[in-house]
């Protein structure tokens, strides 16, 4: 028989023998390197920005987001990468350095783990690389927490230029989306926990790197 018919509560189920049809073809692989901010912690994965911005792609795009809440950028080295020989991503997004802020890293040891982090992506061919600064979390309600809320905004500051410095010599792009980032806290666009943005938040930044081209697909 070609096809079997099941009766189940009531209801008539076909089971055919023909194959369903292919999934579409992906046209990108998009792996999200990163920290809390790229998971999407304070929302949910499908409210982090990656997701968002693969939602608006304009071809069919394969999402692996490998980020992890807490991690530093020696996490992403030992746990992340690995990622890049097993999934082979087209487009890579990178977000981190609060962590090795949090953990009292220098900015020397920063540096140098970001540049050992962008070498590998491009060592194993891919030539779409984005890199996003982290957001001004010194201004959240529990940043206090963490240190003294100045401090830790000059940080920040300190590790975004870093981070565009060594994505220029590298050879990628970073998408300065630090004032927004600003406006956002300032506006208290926090979520629940105190201190990572909101989801409205994160669709902004999507929105904002679809404004700019920075997309998976192209």
């Amino acid at each position: 028989m070609s096809s079997l018919l099941l009766a189940v509560a009531g209801c008539s189920v076909a089971h055919s023998s023909t194959p369903p049809p292919d999934p579409a073809p992906v046209a990108a692989r998009y792996l999200a390197l990163g920290d809390s901010f790229t998971i999407g912690t304070g929302a949910t994965p499908e409210q982090s920005f990656p997701a968002r911005l693969t939602a608006r792609a304009s071809c069919a795009v394969a999402l692996r987001n490998v980020a992890v809440n807490g991690y530093t950028t020696g996490d992403v080295i030992d746990d992340e990468l690995p990622q890049l020989a097993a999934f082979g991503p087209t487009f890579v997004t990178l977000a981190i350095g609060a962590n090795d802020i949090v953990h009292g890293e220098s900015a020397g040891e920063y540096r140098a783990q970001v540049r050992r982090i962008l070498a590998a992506i491009r060592a194993a061919g891919v030539k779409r690389v984005v890199t996003l600064p982290q957001p001004d979390w010194s201004k959240s309600p529990v940043a206090r927490a963490f240190g003294e809320p100045a401090a830790i905004h000059a940080r920040i500051v300190e590790a975004n230029a870093i981070l565009r410095d060594e994505t220029a010599a590298a050879g990628g792009t970073y998408v300065d989306l630090f004032p927004l980032m600003e406006s956002q806290a300032q506006a208290g666009r926090v979520a629940r926990d105190g201190l990572h943005p909101s989801a409205e938040a994160y669709d902004a930044w999507a929105a904002e790197l679809a404004r700019r081209g920075v997309a998976p697909c192209g």
